[in-house]
């Protein structure tokens, strides 16, 4: 399997041409009916409009190889972009709940439900079909930016079948106010997806460990070449950079192996991490069993191990 992604800025392309389509369906179904849970999402496919041309840049510039600049690649750009899109939708709640408290206080009455219901179900059965699309492609290139905008855009699906029950509602009971408290309960839900995206984006940018279940695969791995060859490993660290891990683990042999033996044993184990890790780039340091100075450097923060040594 290769480390090298394909270009995503296609499913990029994808999710500009659905935010397009679905803004213009959803507007015209608010100018047909004047509800304001319809205008909400509209409010909301304008940021998913944003949001995916930010993505689409940012997939741009993160599939660019690495370069003397940027000898680590440029996979934290796409952290930015799904930070940018989980700012642009708390500003789509805060928007929505400035448009909703009004109606809530002056209700007004929804005019031509069916045939508005009917222009927003279509868009999104679109945006359903992306997302879907784009989650998968996510999933499978381990792209933050293309699962940050599925995962927006299906919180976009069921904010519409939120409002299209609201609108429903209104049309049985009488109750206009129960539209403007759909969407102020759309917002609620906008309001917390963005949190999350911006908390995952930012998570990213820290240099964040690899999930659990990756760091287990690793250890596997360096249990094994620990019963089988005798050595031991130590100061495993890990990061991730969009869709690039980073792993980190100096490997102890004993002393009295040749420089070319613990060579090939240090090739062995990184191609082995990177059989179970596809995309990861693999540091190890050799050291020796029998040398303390071995054992000195295992803590997390090696700075200021590194200091407190200067200073004694």
């Amino acid at each position: 399997m290769t480390d090298r992604r394909p270009p995503l800025t296609r499913f990029a392309w994808l999710a500009v041409l659905a935010a397009v389509l679905t803004i213009g369906l959803k507007a015209g179904a608010y100018i047909l009916t004047g509800s304001v849970g319809l205008l909400s999402d509209a409010l909301e496919s304008l940021v998913n409009l944003v949001a995916a041309i930010a993505a689409l840049i940012a997939l741009t510039v993160a599939g660019k190889a690495p370069d003397e600049e940027h000898a680590f690649g440029h996979g934290k750009a796409e952290y930015f972009s799904s930070g940018l899109e989980g700012a642009l939708v708390l500003v789509a709640a805060a928007a929505i709940v400035v448009t909703a408290l009004p109606r809530l206080v002056q209700p007004v009455p929804i005019e031509q439900v069916g045939l508005g219901m009917a222009v927003s179900t279509l868009a999104t059965l679109i945006n359903l079909a992306v997302a879907q699309r784009l989650l998968r492609a996510g999933r499978t290139y381990r792209s933050i930016t293309l699962e940050a905008d599925a995962r927006h855009l299906m919180t976009d699906v069921w904010t519409t079948v939120g409002v299209l029950v609201g609108i429903g509602a209104v049309a049985v009971t009488g109750w206009t106010r129960l539209d403007s408290i759909i969407a102020l309960a759309v917002a609620a839900n906008i309001l917390w997806t963005g949190v999350g995206l911006m908390r995952r984006s930012l998570l990213g940018l820290l240099d964040t460990a690899l999930p659990t279940e990756e760091r287990k695969k690793i250890e596997a791995v360096l249990e094994r070449y620990q019963r089988e060859a005798g050595v031991q490993a130590h100061a495993l660290r890990t990061r991730e950079a969009g869709a690039r891990r980073f792993v980190s683990v100096h490997i102890l042999v004993p002393g009295a192996w040749t420089v070319q033996h613990g060579h090939q044993l240090l090739e062995a184990i990184e191609d082995d991490i990177r059989d179970v890790l596809p995309s990861t780039t693999v540091f190890t340091h050799l050291e020796a069993l029998e040398d303390p100075a071995s054992f000195a450097d295992t803590t997390l923060d090696r700075i200021a191990r590194s200091a407190e040594a200067s200073d004694a």
